[in-house]
C-alpha cells in the first residue's frame, strides 16, 4: 500500500493530464513539462500505485481499468486542492482560457449561443465552446462517453454522479408559412387558436431525433380521441422550420424558438388547439465538477439566458 508521506503530490498533475489528452507529448504541453519527465513521473507512479496505468494498443495510449477508476476521483480532488490553495473568488473569467462542450439540439444554437458569444466576448474572450449534438441511448451517457462538460436535455432519470438544474419550461405554439392558404380561407389570424378539425387534417412537420412519428402533441390529441397527420419527421428545428416556411405544411415548435425565428423565417405563430404538456428542460453535469471554479461560471451564465426566454 502507498504511503501518503512517501507519495509526491505532483505525480497527481501528471496521472490527471495523462487521463485528458492520452499522450506523454500533450500531457507535458499541459502541464509544462517535457516528454522525458512526464514519462518518468508515469514510471514513478506505475511503481507507488502498483499497476500499469497505461499501454500501448497500436498508435494509441490506453488507460488501464484501474487508471480509469481514478480519472472521475482525481479530477475532483485537484479542483477541490486548487479551491483550497487559491482561496475563495480566484476565478477570473477575464484570463479563464478554459474549453467546454455542451450537448443539446440544435435548438441552443438559436437561443443560446449568439447570446452566450456575446457575454464570453465581453467577459471570457479566452474561453472556448463547442455545442455539439449528441444523440446516445441515455442523453446523460454523454457526459462519461464523450467528454461533454454539460447536456440540455428535457427532463430525465439520471444516475446518482449527475447533477441537474431546471433552466427553461419550453412551451409550444404552431408555426406555419406567412399567407398559409388553408389557414387564412378559414380566417384563422396570427395568434388565433387553429380549429381542432383544421389542425388535424393540414400536414405536419414533427422534430425527432430518432425518426418516431409521435410526441407531446400527438398524445395530448390521443387523450381526446383526435390524431394529426404527420407527413415528415427531421431531425434538427432549423429544418423543421425551413420546410414549414416553404411549404403549406405546419409544425409545433417550442414558443421561444418560434418567436425567435419568425421574424426572419417568413413564420406566423398560432394557437394548438389543445394544450400541450411543457417540456421541462434541464442542464446536467457530472459532480465531480461541481466544484469548479470555471464550470460553475457557466453556468450560471447559460441559467441567466435562457431563463430570460423562460415561459413557465
Amino acid at each position: 500500500m502507498t504511503n501518503l508521506n512517501a507519495f509526491d503530490l505532483n505525480l497527481l498533475r501528471v496521472l490527471d493530464a495523462l487521463l485528458r489528452e492520452r499522450s506523454t507529448v500533450k500531457a507535458g504541453k499541459r502541464i509544462g513539462l517535457s516528454q522525458p519527465a512526464v514519462s518518468a513521473a508515469l514510471a514513478r507512479l506505475r511503481l507507488s500505485l502498483g499497476d500499469e496505468l497505461f499501454f500501448r494498443s497500436g498508435k494509441t495510449f490506453e488507460p488501464t481499468q484501474f487508471a480509469l477508476s481514478l480519472e472521475a476521483p482525481l479530477r475532483n480532488l485537484l479542483v477541490q486542492l486548487e479551491e483550497l490553495i487559491s482561496g475563495p473568488g480566484a476565478f477570473d473569467p477575464a484570463t479563464s482560457d478554459a474549453r467546454f462542450r455542451i450537448s443539446g439540439a440544435d435548438y441552443f444554437a438559436e437561443l443560446l449561443m449568439p447570446v452566450l458569444t456575446e457575454r464570453l466576448q465581453a467577459m471570457a474572450p479566452s474561453m472556448r465552446t463547442h455545442l455539439v449534438n449528441m444523440v446516445p441511448s441515455k442523453p446523460f451517457e454523454a457526459l462519461t462517453l464523450y467528454d461533454v462538460d454539460l447536456v440540455l436535455n428535457p427532463e430525465m432519470d439520471l444516475p446518482g454522479w449527475a447533477e441537474q438544474q431546471r433552466v427553461l419550461t419550453s412551451d409550444f405554439c404552431v408555426i406555419a408559412r406567412s399567407g398559409h392558404q388553408r389557414l387564412a380561407s378559414a380566417g384563422v389570424r396570427p395568434g388565433d387558436v387553429i380549429p381542432i378539425d383544421l389542425f388535424c387534417d393540414i400536414g405536419h412537420v414533427l422534430f425527432s431525433a430518432d425518426g418516431k412519428r409521435q410526441a407531446q402533441g400527438d398524445m395530448a390529441l390521443a387523450a381526446i380521441g383526435r390524431e394529426r397527420r404527420v407527413v415528415m419527421t427531421l431531425p434538427v428545428f432549423s429544418g423543421v422550420y425551413r420546410v414549414v416556411a416553404g411549404s403549406e405544411l405546419i409544425a409545433l415548435l417550442p414558443v421561444a424558438l418560434a418567436r425567435q425565428v419568425a421574424p426572419s423565417a417568413g413564420l406566423d405563430i398560432f394557437l394548438p388547439p389543445v394544450k400541450v404538456p411543457s417540456t421541462q428542460i434541464m442542464m446536467v453535469w457530472h459532480r465531480r465538477v461541481n466544484a469548479d471554479p470555471a464550470h460553475k461560471w457557466l453556468r450560471r451564465q447559460i441559467a441567466e439566458i435562457l431563463g430570460d426566454l423562460d415561459h413557465g
